[in-house]
């Protein structure tokens, strides 16, 4: 089957990574992810990734510390998890960098959109990490940003449910779910797609969303291949 699209943004919760014990990194949970990834790329997919830092951290939850200083430790966090994930790809042979929006270049490359573009064309995988690079926005309008920076055909983003409904159907049995909705319906009905800054950025760029579930990761393969995977936001 031939690939619907010819380069994607997929973006992961911190979460993903840590497998069952819900804090850390799980190696059997990040293999299982690269294998598709590389699998994806080996079709000749681009793909570039961000990653949230939920693992190890969140600012929201920091209690009375700074939010500049919170939001950074942040930061930090998802380029912990992007050099776990460009790891868990080198060791399959999968061509992978990180990119990250705050220098740290004994760590990582700087972000740069151009090099972002070279990489991306010669085949390599290109995660992002640090976020925007500032505080008070979070790991989805990092990823709604560089979807569109760098061109990209859809944004994937991986959660822990199916698809988007109109109530929590983990709280509600008669939570009904979407197949597809437009990014107007998501702002105007609060679906908590993702947060505003994110949803109305994809909006203003026409850049569709799809919203599915990695609990089995072979869905990112799904998708990439037209399956009817999730909720498609356009």
């Amino acid at each position: 089957m031939a690939l619907k699209y010819k380069r994607i943004l997929l973006k992961l919760s911190g979460e993903v990574l840590a497998g069952a014990a819900g804090k850390g990194i799980d190696n059997g949970t990040v293999r299982s992810v690269c294998s598709v990834i590389k699998k994806c790329a080996d079709e000749g997919l681009q793909i570039g990734i961000v990653v949230g830092g939920g693992n190890f951290w969140r600012g929201r939850t920091s209690g009375e510390m700074d939010r500049v200083t919170a939001d950074s430790i942040g930061m930090l966090a998802t380029v912990m998890n992007s050099l776990a994930l460009c790891d868990g790809l080198h060791q399959i042979g999968c061509e992978a960098c990180v990119m990250t929006s705050v220098d740290m270049v004994r760590v990582a490359e700087p972000y740069s959109k151009n090099k972002a573009e070279h990489h991306l064309n010669r085949g390599r995988v290109v995660i992002f990490g640090g976020g925007t690079g500032s505080p008070f926005f979070s790991t989805d309008t990092a990823a709604s940003l560089r979807a569109i920076e760098i061109n990209a055909d859809i944004l994937f983003k991986a959660t822990n449910v199916d698809g988007v409904y109109d109530k929590d159907p983990r709280k509600f049995a008669d939570a009904v779910k979407y197949d597809t909705l437009t990014q107007d319906e998501v702002l105007e009905k609060h679906l908590g797609v993702m947060d505003s800054t994110a949803a109305a950025m994809c909006s203003d760029n026409n850049l569709p969303i799809l919203v599915f579930n990695l609990n089995d990761p072979e869905n990112i393969y799904r998708a990439v291949h037209g399956e009817n995977i999730g909720t498609i936001v356009k």
